[in-house]
């Protein structure tokens, strides 16, 4: 199948690169000469893991290519998929102008029936507009269909969750269309949900709703344990073993950040606000996640008496691991954070410091490693729990650290070995360590 994807952000690139994979012929496009010109000498604009390799095989192979030529990719092609950035606007609804810009171009370009796909996260009715949109822009009247195909892939595991998702979900007018995309994914025999078209705009922003609050339940949890002397984990291991709960997304720490959670939370509340209800119960899942950074702060602070003229090691930038992702990452709150109450800042990031060095304050130190972000350190603050970091010689960090003070973010240690090794340790949701 020809097979068109606009945009080669993390949803598009991916999307393009496993379409190419299962033997289609896909043009990724991208209005970024730069951005297509390293595409097509193999540099990744991204980081995630088994990307490169798939994109420069499908290149070689002549399945996949990059152009800016949105005109040209839309009538070489059989399906389209839009696959550009909507991100929040101020008060939380979400900016479509993207997606109407590209839809613009495929109604000038459209000159034969094509099926279009909305894969960009959108709120419901997008689906309408966009057909509007390309219809206004047509130079002569063509058939088309206006599909939605929501991504469910995380950063860090986006190919395998694109190869191997727990289900695809297809909004379609009619059975029809919905075929097309069925072909289109049948290779990765996976569970298939064929559905209207507003339904599964709906379906992305409550599957990452309720996950948003499964994170924000387990830190009030976190909080509740705290003072009253609780474990948070064998609390979130008893709650998980639950089949109708589950283990997953029950972990404490800094909250949500990234690329998603935190604007299609919103967007959902302003979304629902446009249909007249008020969504109270995300909105106290969102002022949830905006107590965590003072939170962990608070417990920094308390830690070292006081944080001015205090040096910090900080391990972990990145919004989450596995990724170079910057977007709403807390460890830029936190930072920020520090800075203003008088900390100087040694941070250290596996693949993500040339990201984090124009978003954090220019007198943030940036370190070679872990150990080196602990020299001298008066405490080590964890705020991204990369395996790296769970598997560091312990024994050389406190060597290294002036006190042996960790405040971990994201509960990668178990206190009872921290107290064995002589470390003060403050983690989430648990009764803090102080040796002797």
């Amino acid at each position: 199948m020809n097979i068109c994807v606009v945009g080669t952000g993390y949803v598009g690139l991916v999307t393009g690169a496993v379409f190419a994979d299962l033997g289609n012929d896909v043009l990724c496009v991208d209005n970024d000469a730069a951005k297509v010109e390293a595409l097509r000498a193999g540099r990744m604009p991204i980081y995630e893991p088994g990307l490169e390799e798939m994109v420069t095989r499908n290149v070689g192979d002549g399945r996949l290519a990059f152009t800016t030529d949105l005109q040209a990719a839309v009538r070489q092609s059989d399906v389209i998929f839009i696959a550009v950035g909507t991100p929040p606007k101020a008060t939380g609804e979400t900016d479509l102008s993207q997606v109407e810009a590209v839809a613009a171009e495929i109604g000038r370009a459209m000159d034969r029936y094509k099926v279009v796909v909305n894969k960009s996260t959108v709120p419901v009715g997008t689906g309408e507009l966009v057909r509007e949109v390309i219809t206004r822009h047509q130079t002569r009247p063509v058939e088309f269909d206006v599909v939605s195909n929501p991504e469910f892939l995380r950063e860090g595991s986006a190919i395998e969750d694109t190869l191997r998702p727990e289900r695809i979900v297809i909004g379609a007018p009619n059975q029809q269309v919905a075929m097309t995309l069925v072909e289109l994914y049948a290779p990765l025999e996976r569970p298939m949900i064929i559905t209207d078209l507003p339904s599964a705009e709906v379906i992305k922003y409550a599957s990452n709703a309720f996950l948003a609050c499964k994170i924000s339940f387990i830190n009030a949890i976190a909080n509740v344990c705290e003072v009253a002397g609780a474990d948070v984990g064998h609390v979130a291991k008893g709650m998980g073993l639950d089949s109708r709960i589950g283990r997953e997304f029950l972990q404490p720490g800094l909250g949500y950040g990234g690329s998603c959670f935190p604007k299609d939370v919103d967007s959902l509340i302003h979304t629902a606000g446009r249909f007249g209800y008020d969504f109270r119960l995300l909105r106290a899942v969102v002022e949830i996640n905006h107590e965590r950074t003072p939170h962990v702060i608070g417990m920094a602070r308390k830690a070292l008496g006081g944080l001015e003229d205090r040096t910090l090691g900080v391990l972990g930038l990145a919004f989450k691991p596995n990724t170079d992702d910057m977007r709403e990452a807390k460890s830029l709150e936190v930072i920020r954070r520090l800075h203003a109450e008088g900390a100087r800042i040694r941070a250290y990031d596996p693949v993500a410091m040339d990201n984090a060095r124009p978003l954090l304050p220019p007198a943030t130190g940036f370190c070679g490693s872990a150990y080196e972000a602990a020299q001298g350190a008066d405490a080590l603050v964890v705020l991204t729990e990369w395996n790296e970091f769970r598997f560091l010689n312990m024994e050389r960090i406190r060597a290294a650290l002036r006190r042996p003070v960790i405040v971990d973010g994201r509960n990668l240690y178990e206190p009872e070995r921290m107290r064995r090794l002589g470390f003060e340790y403050h983690s989430i949701g648990r009764k803090a360590v102080v040796p002797g």
